[in-house]
């Protein structure tokens, strides 16, 4: 089995629905940080969200067990690079965007 690298793109927020259904301090996600890099195989790393991981999962324990690495996802209709996936947590307000790829054992990028 293989680590995956797990870094955070972004974080979005979408004001223009916040102000119709969230509640007053909603903000961007405060648990994660553009730029964050985690590593991950089966388990959920420590200090990374609950949500995010059961979102992205799936995500992890495909390339964490060799699938998508030689071909791409879903039919190649999504992205360009086998061996990685751009996915987000379902927090519809504030989701927040992750790479996920496949790493050696010295924590590069799988080629």
């Amino acid at each position: 089995m293989k680590k995956c690298k797990i870094t955070v793109l972004k974080r979005n927020f979408d004001e223009e629905l916040a102000r119709e259904y969230g509640v007053e301090s909603l903000t961007a996600c405060p648990m994660l940080k553009e730029g964050q890099v985690f590593y991950a195989d089966l388990e959920c790393p420590e200090v990374f969200c609950n949500k995010a991981w059961k979102a992205i999962y799936q995500y992890v324990f495909t390339l964490a067990h060799g699938g998508a690495t030689k071909e791409l996802f879903y039919y190649g209709d999504w992205t360009r690079k086998p061996g990685v996936a751009i996915c987000s947590c379902n927090t519809g307000l504030r989701p927040v965007i992750f790479k996920i790829e496949t790493v050696c054992s010295f924590g590069k990028p799988q080629q």
